[in-house]
């Protein structure tokens, strides 16, 4: 059975849809304990991808606190600083070795640019691109979005990667925001570069309602209003033929999918971009997925998905995202303590990270604790009663714990004035440490005294991993630990038939006027 038959959507009928964590080339190019591999040859029908844009910034993910205030605790979310060091070096090692389009582009680019950090960036999505190319279908495409940072750079990348006779369009996607430069006309779009791996390839065309409604002044046999033009007849109800200028409005403050992730992209673009080179069934790939637009788009259209992330944040989110009811496999994250215990020394703050995960607590501060001191993650939940968001306070531990970990844990619930603290560790518990948080005391939510939860409370990672063990809590009043994720219903389906469109006829297409 291929991999494409065993992804399916998450409607709970069949196997899961999959979401890896790691470096996007690693699961490309990585195999299972079968020695298959991950994502087969020709397996995938679209891919969306929002990469880094090289813009040199570390952005963070920002979490607004329950009341709707703004929090000081920013999490970095992903480093968009590419530099030149071994990994690229060896990159570019491999694509010289393979030789071909590809290796003659990056050996050209980097007599331009040196081993500079833009070659770098070019050399490492270079890599990741002729992967993507691999597990495309013959009748797929592929969507890269950019900005002007390395948009030119990357173009013709993928040119060398997919063809030039290949590419289909330069999408604008026009925006507004706040801000303007005194040195610089306001930079309000990002682009978008649609390429399909052949000349024949799956592809709705995208349509809009009429802003001249008048000019269809005929009517057919069916009643179908409709009006003529060189020798064409365009129909009313099938609207207008898109342009490759599209306006949607970015994910604001004030958007109610808005997660905090840096660089979330609208629900609104990705499922244009779905409808029109997809159709329900077919697997849609985000291999650098944040925090799961693409994901949480091609669920609602009932698409099968895949999707890769480097981070447990971005893991994270999408799992709320997607909610309790959706069907998939989580594929890199630790399955028993050697693997947590292995995630832990190659990287603690993606431990932290993940461990906070184990009971959807969110992140609390960044990699260095500042003004939460003693405090990695949150989590909140309104309390009636008291007319107010409570909170429950997480400390994570990979190392040597003890009695005086839970003391801490009790003086920074205390001073923070915290409904309950939780300390998660990897090594096992003692017999002193759980007598030390015996001696914590209760939290009573209402007041009676059949209702009440320990204060401190002390988990391994293990137990909570194997669902022996969850954090003690009143878990009957509302979660307000992370934004509700507004559920909308996709809009209907293009009117446009699906077609398998041919370069030739493409090309004749594109010459169309504004309706056709």
């Amino acid at each position: 059975m291929t991999e494409t038959e065993t992804i399916h959507c998450g409607n709970g009928k069949s196997k899961p849809n999959k979401l890896f964590y790691g470096d996007c080339l690693d699961v490309l190019r990585g195999r299972d304990l079968k020695g298959d591999k991950y994502l087969k040859e020709e397996s995938v029908d679209l891919i969306y991808l929002d990469p880094p844009f090289n813009s040199n910034r570390v952005y963070n993910v920002i979490f607004a606190e329950p009341n709707g205030a703004k929090s000081k605790a920013q999490i970095k979310g992903f480093d968009d600083a590419w530099t030149w060091n071994d990994n690229v070096e060896r990159e570019l090692d491999e694509l010289k070795a393979t030789g071909g389009k590809v290796a003659d582009t990056i050996v050209g680019l980097s007599t331009i640019l040196g081993k500079s950090n833009m070659l770098a960036y070019l050399v490492m999505m270079a890599s990741r691109l002729v992967e993507m190319r691999r597990v495309l279908k013959s009748t797929g495409s592929i969507y890269l979005h950019c900005d002007q940072t390395a948009g030119h750079y990357i173009k013709v990348v993928m040119d060398a990667v997919f063809g030039v006779d290949n590419f289909r369009n330069e999408i604008v996607w026009q925006y507004s925001t706040g801000g303007i430069s005194k040195f610089h006309l306001a930079r309000k779009h990002d682009n978008i570069f649609f390429y399909s791996k052949t000349d024949t390839y799956n592809f709705n065309q995208p349509r809009m309602e009429s802003k001249d409604a008048n000019r269809f002044n005929l009517t057919d046999k069916d009643g179908r209003k409709y009006y003529e033009k060189a020798g064409n007849s365009y129909y009313l109800d099938e609207g207008v033929a898109m342009t490759d200028v599209w306006d949607i409005y970015p994910v604001r403050n004030v958007s109610k999918e808005r997660l905090g992730y840096p660089t979330q992209k609208p629900e609104a673009l990705l499922e244009r971009i779905i409808k029109a080179s997809s159709n329900e069934g077919d697997i849609v790939l985000d291999p650098f997925c944040g925090c799961g637009t693409t994901i949480a788009v091609a669920n609602k259209l009932n698409r099968r998905w895949m999707g890769i992330d480097i981070t447990h944040i971005a893991i994270n989110l999408i799992k709320h995202r997607l909610g309790p009811d959706a069907k998939f496999e989580v594929i890199g994250e630790p399955k028993d303590y050697e693997g947590a215990a292995q995630l832990a020394e190659e990287d603690e703050y993606q431990f932290q990270l993940w461990a906070l995960g184990l009971d959807h607590a969110r992140p609390a501060a960044g990699i260095k604790k500042g003004g939460d001191k003693g405090i990695d993650g949150k989590r909140f939940f309104y309390s009636p009663a008291k007319q107010r968001d409570e909170v429950i306070i997480y400390s994570v531990k990979s190392g040597h714990v003890g009695p005086k970990d839970v003391r801490d844990l009790k003086g920074t619930v205390e001073n923070n004035h915290a409904a309950i603290g939780v300390l998660l560790t990897l090594e096992p518990i003692t017999k002193d440490m759980r007598e030390e948080a015996a001696k914590g005391g209760s939290y009573k939510p209402n007041g009676f005294a059949e209702n009440v939860f320990p204060k401190i409370q002390v988990y391994t990672v293990e137990e909570l991993m194997s669902g022996g063990k969850s954090v003690q809590y009143p878990k009957y009043l509302k979660d307000t630990t992370l934004p509700e994720v507004k559920k909308v219903e996709p809009e209907k389906e293009p009117t446009g038939r699906n077609q398998k469109l041919e370069a030739p006829e493409w090309k004749e297409n594109k010459e169309g006027n504004e309706e056709g």
